[in-house]
């Protein structure tokens, strides 16, 4: 294990992504269209009420549009998703370009083949450093049995159960 006695931002955020997560897009209305972004910030918060939050920059061109919607929706992107990971997490292009999205609550994009899509209702904003965490109340659900697509140090994975 390497050690760091004084701070450094970018041991943080190599250690940071020594942590597994999932990946989403998160989406929401944005005049007659949408914006979206790939988003591994992503957590439940409480069961009740039904409440989940992500995180966004202070800085992206889109975080007005995320906090001013009514709603947002996050779709839990599966292991056969990494094209589309890749699309959103990129910037200055039409991301929605050839996609069939399916219209949800308030307007957001859901988008297809995803392991689970949850429509959310935005409730409250924090900034907190150089983000905001946007929290949202969940209003509507789906999942499917699929693989779900994980990353981890900078890699994108797929989950391997354990052996008990």
């Amino acid at each position: 294990m390497t050690a760091h006695t004084e701070f450094d931002t970018r041991a943080l955020r190599d250690a940071l992504g020594r942590w597994a997560t999932g990946v989403t897009i998160v989406t929401a209305p944005d005049g007659d269209g949408f914006v979206g972004m790939t988003v591994n910030s992503f957590t439940s918060v409480s069961l009740d009420p039904p409440l989940v939050l992500w995180c966004i920059g202070l800085d992206a061109w889109s975080l007005d549009a995320f906090t001013e919607a009514e709603h947002f929706a996050v779709n839990v992107l599966a292991a056969d998703q990494i094209e589309l990971s890749n699309r959103f997490a990129r910037r200055g292009e039409d991301k929605f370009a050839d996609l069939d999205v399916e219209i949800g609550l308030g307007g957001t994009a859901l988008l297809p083949g995803c392991v689970a899509r949850l429509q959310c209702r935005n409730v409250d904003r924090h900034d907190a450093g150089d983000h905001a965490i946007v929290i949202g109340e969940v209003v509507a659900i789906e999942h499917a049995d699929r693989q779900p697509l994980l990353f981890h140090a900078g890699r994108y994975g797929r989950f391997l159960p354990a052996d008990r």
